[in-house]
């Protein structure tokens, strides 16, 4: 079953090699422009070299040429011997300045996933994940309230695309409730309750991310509108609601995990309940790169993760026992809604 078409790859040649060999450079220029804080200062006006030099505390060997390559990127402007930032770039580079925000998801590229990515070929060879968690991965996360507070902040960016493509591509005109199971801090299920605003919501997740759910509820004006649910989604009850959600949640886990996540899910729904599942599903007959980038990420970082093929899920979600119901390629970013319907 063919969800989409892979976009035909550029000629290979001696120059589109070397590009491509350095093209980590590029990454990591922008890395380092979010990681002291280069956009939000140039949001503020433009200036010059040594006005940014000093207001980001920086040596002044490398910078001109730094700033410089910003620029080349098309990121900020260089206007006579000032630097101001690109309005477009503005709006994901600078909190606040759009409706996405990307700099915490960039910031988390640079910090974790450059340094494994690093080590591919380690992990080609020896088969291991490569970002040197350890075994609970979340549980070592949530117990720094500043790691949690970026990695949620990231988290945002990650589905700040979903969200809205998700609350139009279930009929939600269906179901009265939902719970977004490991749905971080409810920024999809934001999302959801302000486009329909007669479901109930919740998020399923971890208790120590219980502070910064409604903290963020509240600056959204969801409190009470989106409610929390503390626990461990393989060993606590799941949440009683019609709808149980799993973004970006299966590929994190072995195809037995999943197929235990859907099996529980199955048992807490109600005749006529549904699963809601979405993550970068591979295309089975010619994946693309996004795609497969994204399943070598979670293979680097966790013991068991990967994307996987709409026809893989399916198997699970009747094995657990729904009826299968759809398949949705959400036309912005890179995720595939699938929908399970518990038969009355």
């Amino acid at each position: 079953m063919a969800i989409g078409a892979t976009s035909s790859a550029p000629p290979v040649d001696a120059q589109a090699l070397t590009r491509l060999s350095s093209s980590y450079a590029q990454a990591r220029i922008l890395h380092s422009a979010v990681e002291v804080g280069l956009f939000e200062l140039l949001s503020q006006g433009p200036l010059n070299v040594d006005e940014i030099r000093t207001r980001l505390d920086l040596h002044p060997r490398l910078l001109r040429d730094f700033l410089d390559a910003v620029a080349a990127l098309g990121l900020i402007r260089k206007e006579g011997a000032q630097y101001a930032i690109d309005p477009e770039a503005a709006r994901f580079l600078v909190p606040g300045g759009g409706p996405v925000y990307l700099g915490a998801r960039i910031r988390t590229a640079a910090q974790r996933h450059y340094h494994t990515w690093g080590r591919l070929t380690d992990a080609l060879r020896g088969g291991e994940p490569q970002a040197g968690v350890g075994g609970d991965a979340f549980a070592t996360l949530y117990s720094n309230p500043e790691a949690t507070r970026n990695f949620l902040i990231h988290m945002d960016a990650n589905n700040g695309m979903v969200g809205p493509q998700l609350a139009e591509a279930v009929d939600w005109s269906a179901y009265q409730s939902f719970v977004d199971v490991g749905g971080a801090r409810g920024n999809v299920a934001s999302h959801l309750v302000r486009k329909h605003p007669h479901l109930a919501g919740g998020v399923f997740e971890l208790p120590a991310v219980r502070p910064f759910f409604e903290e963020y509820m509240a600056e959204l004006g969801l409190t009470g509108k989106v409610v929390f649910h503390g626990g461990d989604f393989f060993t606590a009850p799941m949440p009683a609601a019609d709808v149980l959600v799993f973004g970006h949640v299966l590929h994190d886990w072995s195809e037995s995990d999943r197929q235990q996540l859907l099996n529980r899910a199955y048992a807490a729904l109600p005749p006529g309940g549904a699963v809601v599942v979405y993550d970068q599903m591979l295309d089975e007959q010619a994946p693309d790169l996004r795609s497969l980038i994204g399943s070598l990420n979670v293979g680097l970082i966790t013991t068991g993760g990967s994307e996987y093929t709409v026809p893989e899920c399916r198997v699970w979600v009747e094995k657990a026992g729904f009826a299968f119901a759809s398949a949705t390629r959400l036309e912005s970013g890179n995720d595939t809604v699938v929908v399970g319907v518990k038969q009355r």
